[in-house]
């Protein structure tokens, strides 16, 4: 069986295309303002090559992300709780609870050990805990988004910010900069404000041994070892972070 996710992003879309139960090809761009084309550019960039045999072999195409609605193209929709979790338990079926951080929100999972639900808490009202909040706290610090995380983890001394909307969090972050406080200790204090939000949603649904941590900010490495830290737990960072939910859509039933 030859199929295809889209996960349909407010920043990126992703796609997968598999067949049999395995990866083909992936592909990523950005969304921008127009969902739909973004997909059908996913969707073509993922049959090019020697992909292209597939073309007229594709026996369903499944759009998931906050844009998956607007896939026209797509045979089924799948949400992001579902497809995270199937993508997640397709790649490591040992993980029991599933951090999915994305853009302007972010889920916690638990999962049972045959990979299904059992609970789930979204922060989909604020992006405090999301990729987009990271983002502006970076350019507040004047440093790129990529490096947000190595100021990070090199910080000298814990700073607390508390702020969690963008704009009180600029004016707090321009604040500890006034106060000669340094970019790494600020930067670390951003990381933790946020890992302490997004464990505020874990308690709700029960910390779990196996934990993984999956979306765009999982190549933060800053991020990661942080939620490792209040988390006292390892976090399991799959290769195919920017991927899992295109996956779990992909092999929606």
């Amino acid at each position: 069986m030859v199929t295809v996710g889209i996960d349909s992003g407010s920043q990126n879309t992703k796609g997968v295309l598999m067949k049999d139960d395995k990866v083909l090809s992936s592909f990523m761009l950005a969304t921008k303002f127009d969902a739909n084309k973004a997909g059908q550019d996913v969707y073509k960039n993922l049959l090019k090559g020697d992909m292209a045999v597939f073309e007229n072999k594709i026996d369903k195409i499944i759009a998931t992300g906050s844009g998956r609605n607007m896939i026209s193209f797509a045979d089924d929709v799948v949400n992001e709780v579902i497809s995270a979790s199937k993508g997640m338990y397709f790649i490591n079926p040992n993980i029991q609870l599933l951090i999915d951080i994305g853009a302007e929100g972010s889920h916690v999972i638990s999962l049972s050990e045959d990979g299904k639900i059992i609970k789930y808490q979204a922060n989909d009202k604020c992006a405090s805990g999301a990729g987009m909040f990271i983002e502006a706290m970076a350019r507040a610090l004047q440093i790129s988004v990529e490096d947000i995380g190595d100021y990070s983890l090199r910080h000298k001394k814990e700073i607390t910010t508390n702020a969690q909307c963008v704009v009180f969090a600029e004016s707090e972050v321009i604040s500890l900069i006034h106060r000669k406080e340094s970019r790494e200790d600020i930067a670390h204090g951003i990381h933790v404000g946020i890992c302490n939000r997004i464990s505020s949603l874990i308690k709700r649904v029960g910390i779990r041994d196996e934990v993984a941590l999956i979306g765009g900010p999982g190549h933060n490495k800053g991020l990661t070892e942080c939620m490792s830290t209040i988390l006292k737990r390892d976090i399991f960072v799959p290769e195919e972070m920017d991927y899992v939910n295109a996956i779990g859509a992909a092999l929606y039933e």
